[in-house]
């Protein structure tokens, strides 16, 4: 079967060309094979520190950067550094299945629901959350699944809770950079206080099209990214020299808040594959948003997720039932669109026919 995969936010894209031609070179160089600093080079924590403060006009210093090989490795590890057996995590939900798996369970943690749904604009509420144990909690927006983006007002009542019940909170911003429409996320790193209970994790995988590059970072508290550190240097490596020196050039093109030429073209390319999808869904009768960022859409299925997914799957279109993404995703599906535009249109076509 000529099966269509929107299922998985891989970027088909390439990386700027730009990119490409210093991890060449890099990686023809010898002296870049050596092992790296578990904390990352500090030529590449400097680069992120910049970064910091080009785009968010946040001042970090080189005790509050580490190098990650990709941002899901950091968001694991950060609890192995200071989950302890009882320790509760609150995990979003639906979300990211390994904020509650990589970073609760198998820490020997509890992962505690911290619904997002639908009428709340996949907001998390606050007010409603048993403290009790709590040690570290899970946010994480641009949304993966549901794209839903937030507010600054958000993110300060988020800091507040986090410093009014001692809990460590760990901010996903790895879809930041992929947005419409004039739309800018911002870091939680931007609300005063938040350095004091807050470490934000990113990665060149999706702005820079480089998910199998794996190079990413942490930044933020430097008692936690000391935890981070100390526990990476037990395990890994820092990521290959080479890849830490084409991600300092990747992110030294931003001169501005605004994003590169090559990011402008490539969130139009998005936007236009967006529209097409949502178009499409919106004609059957399927009720979800035009989402401001991330490469994903979230579509109400009116039912299973799975029994929804399988039936589009006999179609030739894979996508991702809302139910692995936790409880609360049931009734929901996760369609990205990584893929051409003329994949997309006949996976509409194929959508369309199924229904």
């Amino acid at each position: 079967m000529d099966l269509i995969s929107l299922s998985i936010g891989d970027p088909d894209l390439p990386p700027p060309q730009f990119i490409t031609d210093v991890l060449s070179k890099e990686a023809a160089d010898q002296k870049n094979h050596n092992y790296s600093f578990s904390q990352g080079e500090p030529a590449f924590r400097s680069a992120v520190i910049n970064w910091y403060k080009t785009r968010f006009d946040v001042d970090l210093q080189s005790d509050q950067v580490i190098a990650l090989l990709g941002s899901k490795e950091g968001i694991a590890n950060i609890a192995r550094a200071f989950i302890n057996p009882g320790d509760r995590v609150l995990c979003p939900d639906p979300a990211y299945p390994v904020y509650a798996n990589g970073s609760a369970i198998l820490c020997d943690g509890t992962a505690v629901s911290l619904p997002l749904l639908e009428e709340n604009n996949y907001q998390p509420d606050f007010q409603a959350v048993n403290t009790d144990k709590v040690k570290m909690m899970f946010l994480n927006y641009p949304n993966n699944p549901t794209a839903a983006t937030v507010d600054y007002k958000t993110l300060k009542e988020a800091v507040e809770f986090a410093k009014e019940n001692n809990i460590i909170l760990c901010y996903d911003n790895a879809y930041s950079e992929i947005s419409y429409e004039g739309y800018r996320a911002p870091s939680i790193l931007e609300v005063d206080g938040a350095l004091e209970v807050a470490v934000e994790f990113n990665s060149l995988s999706k702005t820079f099209n480089m998910t199998g590059d794996r190079i990413g970072f942490a930044v933020g508290n430097k008692e936690l990214i000391a935890g981070l550190v100390r526990v990476k240097s037990q395990i890994d490596s820092g990521p290959p020299v080479y890849t830490q020196k084409a991600a300092i050039e990747a992110l030294g093109s931003y001169t501005s808040r605004d994003p590169p030429e090559f990011l402008r073209q490539t969130n139009q390319i998005l936007q236009q594959r967006r529209d097409l999808l949502v178009d499409t869904l919106t004609k059957l009768g399927f009720s979800c948003e035009r989402p401001k960022a991330t490469f994903y859409v979230w579509v109400n299925c009116k039912g299973d997720s799975v029994k929804f997914t399988t039936k589009l799957l006999d179609a030739g279109v894979a996508i991702t039932p809302g139910v692995g993404f936790g409880e609360h995703g049931e009734g929901y599906v996760r369609i990205t669109f990584t893929q051409s535009i003329e994949r997309i249109r006949k996976a509409c076509d194929r959508i369309a026919n199924a229904f």
